[in-house]
């Protein structure tokens, strides 16, 4: 274990989940610095293709949101 961090684990649950959250919002300042992968690149791109070609084919947000809400994760 990095002794720098040590403290980290002493915090409690909130305490971290706290860190957790400050430390993703700081990352999400700086998008452009957050790589991305060829293979990242390449799924995005395979997705969109498959979009273009059948513009219907997926699900709205709202709908994908609603299924999660009633456990139809798979659907």
């Amino acid at each position: 274990m990095n002794t720098e961090f040590t403290q980290v684990f002493e915090l409690t649950l909130s305490e971290k989940l706290q860190l957790l959250e400050d430390l993703w919002d700081s990352i999400a300042l700086v998008p452009e610095q957050i790589p991305v992968l060829d293979w990242q690149k390449e799924e995005l791109a395979k997705r969109k293709a498959t979009h273009m070609q059948n513009p219907n084919s997926g699900s709205s947000w709202e709908a994908v949101k609603e299924r999660i809400r009633n456990g139809q994760h798979g659907a």
